[in-house]
């Protein structure tokens, strides 16, 4: 399978909604590709689609998976994770993923190096809104952690927000999952993905407010 927006010097905008379902090697799973490198075997971020009763044989992690439940209940013989489940599974763990009813998954491989990085699961739906950097800005942190570059959380945006011009060291990464994230290089509604790349500098708002995944740092 070829590269796929490998370079993570460069600026990727994408509508997931309308870029193709292709198979995986498992049937019943197909993804939706962001970006690859080094085919199946390689670094990938995916929006994952899993049918109804479908499973993925057992597997390990070699540096790391990161997932966020964006529908349905996502699986594993170590329980059930519905819609808004962050997993953060480090290097070395395995597992077998299956769904019941069926389940659509954000999912990044091969980007979490690092033996000591902590396991992570939330239940983001039972998690608070904490207040922002700025007004009309509420986060739900889901992963940061000493020695490591990312911070990842979940931002809220009130409709009318905006956040002043700024510079992203070790780039940025966003999921749009509601409403409409914008800056003045576009216009992004729900199902965009994007990644701005180290040093890259925006001001970001949003008119009607939105909720985003957002990764800073690591790329």
């Amino acid at each position: 399978m070829e590269d796929l927006h490998a370079n993570l010097l460069e600026r990727v905008v994408l509508d997931t909604h309308a870029l193709p379902w292709e198979p995986s090697p498992s049937p019943g799973v197909q993804r939706r590709r962001l970006d690859r490198l080094g085919g199946e075997s390689g670094r990938a971020t995916s929006i994952v689609r899993y049918d109804a009763g479908a499973a993925f044989p057992a597997h390990a992690h070699p540096a790391g998976e990161e997932i966020l439940v964006l529908d349905g209940v996502f699986s594993d013989e170590h329980g059930d994770y519905p819609a808004g489940t962050y997993l953060l599974n480090p290097p070395g763990t395995r597992h077998a993923p299956f769904t019941r009813d069926g389940c659509t998954l954000f999912v990044k491989l091969r980007q979490h190096d690092g033996p000591e990085r902590q396991q992570v699961c939330l239940d983001t739906q039972a998690l608070d809104w904490l207040p922002g950097v700025a007004p009309g800005l509420s986060v739900k942190p889901l992963y940061s952690q000493a020695g490591f570059p990312e911070n990842v959380a979940l931002v809220r945006w009130a409709p009318g927000t905006e956040f002043h011009r700024h510079v992203h060291p070790g780039g940025e990464e966003i999921l749009v999952l509601e409403g409409v994230f914008e800056d003045e290089l576009g216009s992004y509604p729900a199902g965009t993905w994007l990644r701005n790349p180290h040093m890259s500098v925006h001001t970001p708002f949003s008119r009607e407010g939105c909720i985003i995944y957002v990764k800073v740092g690591g790329l």
